[in-house]
């Protein structure tokens, strides 16, 4: 990638990052929470959506989509690669809140993969990942378990910790665990919210 485009897409980042609404949302009235996931084999990315009643992790529907990779890898910029396969694999369902494999606002300019599929799809989203990147900002997020939580859009990182902890299972959030071994090959989930996998 050439200077002038990177420098391009950190400025459409950053702009991108001002639209992100940060408010509290009401735990209590959540009735479904989906997650997402995308692993990648050659130049095939294969994107794992799961629906999840909530607070009890009822799993209620999943779906597994291939599609090709349309962007490459560049690090920081991973909402350009992973958003078309999460999008398909979303399809029309829209959860009260959808956990996304990727930062929030855990971000060096403070727009990761969740903040994009949050704005995009006008719901509240939560980024979850298992490490972060160097430069983001102390303060915009929470360990909880294994998981880096932080805000996607429309939702703020006190709410975003609750519903991460009520999903917390075994260190990671049960429907995101679930999403993970979809997207990696795996056929189906037969685990309970106690399942080690």
């Amino acid at each position: 990638m050439s200077e002038g485009l990177f420098k391009k897409l950190e400025e459409v980042q950053r702009k991108l990052a001002e639209r992100i609404v940060e408010r509290p949302l009401e735990v209590s009235k959540i009735k479904t929470v989906g997650a997402v996931d995308v692993s990648y084999r050659d130049e095939r990315a294969r994107a794992a959506f799961v629906l999840c009643s909530f607070p009890d992790c009822e799993l209620l529907k999943q779906r597994v989509v291939e599609v090709d990779v349309s962007f490459p890898y560049i690090p920081t910029f991973f909402f350009l690669r992973e958003t078309r396969p999460v999008l398909i694999a979303l399809g029309k369902e829209r959860p009260d809140v959808l956990l996304v494999e990727g930062h929030g606002r855990a971000h060096p300019r403070g727009y990761g993969l969740a903040s994009h599929i949050g704005l995009v799809l006008g719901i509240p989203t939560i980024g979850i990942s298992k490490r972060l990147l160097r430069g983001t900002p102390e303060g915009s997020w929470v360990k909880v378990g294994k998981a880096y939580v932080s805000v996607g859009h429309l939702i703020d990182l006190p709410s975003a910790v609750e519903v991460v902890k009520t999903l917390n299972k075994n260190g990671y959030p049960l429907p995101l665990r679930i999403a993970d071994r979809l997207s990696r090959g795996h056929t189906s989930w037969s685990g309970g919210v106690n399942d080690e996998h």
